[in-house]
């Protein structure tokens, strides 16, 4: 049996064959929703949900039926990107500083820019909001992204929801109009007609912060589901709405000539957040779970001029690692040097479902993992998985070809197979377990991001960080809710270090606080709750072997330091205290090199 971690001792060895030209290969488009399960989709026979676009996409497609990808979104997006086990990369978390990439980590955006494509990314990127981490630095050419995991989060732009809003362009803030959704897709459609236009090959990533709560729709996409509890309603709006951009998209492509030669993946990036209850395909679990309901999703290739087209189903197992190194096979570009991915590339599959014949497909395990924790736990939240089987937790096994549901633990009449996938798991957890000290660090003073924000999305902390704009406003605190970044200081000098509780664009006091902000159709928006109001007497900064006190004026925007700070990694430590005693960490801190 073949395994990851063999795969990975081996190395990878660089492509030798001639590559194609840049007019012969093929465009990618790759679109991965938020929090869209495979029950999701009318073509998986959701009795509820319309998805009419989507289940054409999926007629004229190849469909992997048993692809797995991590249980939460960031891990999963960090594995798509590098085809490397997310805990491998440092990503096994949403927050605390736990989704930020690693920077020795190559992703699909520089592979297809070193290939010499137009890379572009729109929507959600969630593994990195400062350098060396965000998408702009790591090999897309054109960004169109908000902050953190979703529209609203403590690292968007303040008081963003839904509709309207500013988010990043190539690093700068830009207002919008529009639902959100809308957003990516226009501006994913005007960077393909730019590159039509000038003949080069493009790599687009849609990756939609929707579905993904708080639960905005527009109006008319969840007025169908009206009699349903409004989340849920809400929710699928939100699908239809992706459905409606799918299908312009498509258009889009006939119309420019582009879609004979173009791969095209629709894939989500974990279980379904609030359509479990309607309709979860025979699943158990949902987001976060370690059973199949976390972690088996939807994946839809097409690529007409490549013979990849539909209807077909793949039923072998498959998993997010597996998209980089396909698509470097497909697209006949050079594999990174000195990279050892752990997924492989699923051409044969592909070819042998074209051709109608079976695939020379050697059997293999795979682990997907929820940690959510600041530093791993072995067995956590775990499922060691084959075409056959499921070990859960170390101590459940299912067979799931014959029991897809999850319902009956079979573990005591198959300690062979048990013990095997243990055995399996131990070798992988070892293999890993030593990087799990490589912390990623955002760097501070260097060109690229000078000045620097950092929020409180990113604070490493064993409880909870305010990873949202609600609980800015609702000055979330407490010695148990603070934390430290890791940074960097990219070369020694004077810098200067604000420390506030409201973000700069905010332009508010310390002491102040802030009216609602305006509602958006659905459930209540991040910013629609008042900002309480903060009686901040002290301020504290520690960073490298600095430490440095203020008391706070009433009426001060923020508290400023001026440093001198030598070359190097270290911890940064910001915190206020109010005239109650309390300790509340500051959730945004501006450090400039001057």
């Amino acid at each position: 049996m073949r395994s990851f971690i063999a795969a990975c001792a081996l190395g990878i060895v660089a492509v030798t064959s001639v590559l194609a030209s840049a007019s012969d290969r093929p465009n990618v488009v790759l679109i991965i929703t938020d929090d869209q399960g495979y029950g999701d989709l009318g073509c998986h026979g959701n009795p509820v949900l319309q998805t009419p676009h989507l289940d054409e996409l999926a007629r004229q497609s190849m469909r992997l039926t048993d692809y797995h990808v991590s249980p939460t979104c960031s891990p999963t997006r960090a594995a798509l990107q590098t085809g490397r086990c997310s805990n491998r990369t440092g990503v096994w978390h949403t927050i605390m500083g736990r989704s930020i990439l690693r920077r020795n980590e190559v992703t699909m955006g520089q592979v297809f820019a070193d290939a010499g494509y137009a890379t572009g990314l729109f929507g959600k990127w969630h593994l990195g909001d400062n350098f060396p981490s965000r998408p702009e630095d790591r090999g897309y050419n054109e960004v169109l992204r908000h902050g953190g995991g979703g529209v609203g989060q403590t690292p968007d732009y303040w008081n963003n929801a839904y509709f309207g809003g500013s988010y990043f362009h190539n690093g700068n803030p830009q207002p919008f109009e529009g639902f959100c959704t809308d957003v990516w897709f226009a501006y994913a459609r005007n960077f393909i007609r730019t590159q039509r236009r000038i003949g080069k090959p493009f790599f687009a990533c849609i990756a939609t912060n929707a579905p993904h709560g708080p639960m905005h729709s527009p109006p008319a996409a969840a007025a169908p589901y009206a009699e349903l509890p409004s989340h849920v309603a809400n929710f699928y709006g939100m699908i239809a709405n992706i459905d409606e951009n799918v299908g312009r998209l498509r258009s889009f492509l006939a119309q420019e000539g582009l879609s004979e030669n173009t791969i095209f993946i629709f894939t989500t990036d974990n279980g379904t957040a609030a359509g479990g209850k309607i309709f979860n395909a025979g699943m158990r679990g949902t987001k976060g779970s370690p059973y199949d309901g976390g972690h088996r999703v939807p994946f839809f290739i097409s690529w007409p001029a490549g013979g990849l087209q539909g209807p077909a189903e793949i039923d072998t197992l498959t998993a997010h690692v597996d998209v980089l190194p396909t698509l470097i096979d497909l697209c006949e570009i050079e594999s990174p040097q000195g990279v050892a991915f752990d997924g492989r590339s699923i051409r044969p599959l592909l070819d042998a479902a074209h051709a109608q014949k079976p695939a020379p497909w050697p059997e293999r395990i795979l682990v997907t993992d929820s940690q959510r924790v600041k530093d791993p736990i072995k067995w956590r939240q775990s499922a060691v998985m084959s075409d056959r089987w499921r070990l859960i937790n170390g101590e459940e096994l299912y067979e799931i070809t014959i029991d897809p549901g999850q319902q009956n633990d079979v573990a005591a009449d198959n300690p062979q197979v048990v013990a095997e996938l243990r055995a399996f798991y131990e070798s992988w957890w070892q293999e890993l377990e030593p990087g799990f000290a490589d912390d990623a660090f955002i760097v501070i003073g260097h060109p690229a991001e000078n000045p620097a924000t950092l929020t409180c999305h990113d604070w490493i902390t064993t409880r909870l960080s305010p990873w949202n704009q609600a609980h800015i406003r609702e000055a979330m605190g407490g010695e148990e809710n603070t934390g430290y970044w890791n940074v960097e200081v990219a070369t020694a000098g004077e810098y200067v270090i604000r420390l506030r509780r409201w973000p700069r664009e905010a332009d508010a006091a310390l002491d102040a606080a802030l009216p609602a902000g305006e509602e958006v159709p659905g459930e209540r928006a991040y910013r629609a709750r008042p900002g309480e109001a903060v009686a901040i007497r002290n301020a504290k900064l520690q960073i490298a072997d600095r430490s440095a006190e203020q008391s706070v004026p009433a009426g001060a925007k923020e508290a400023r330091f001026r440093l001198r700070l030598p070359a190097g990694p270290t911890r940064l430590t910001a915190s206020f205290e109010t005239e109650a005693g309390e300790t509340l960490g500051a959730y945004y801190v501006v450090v400039e090199k001057l």
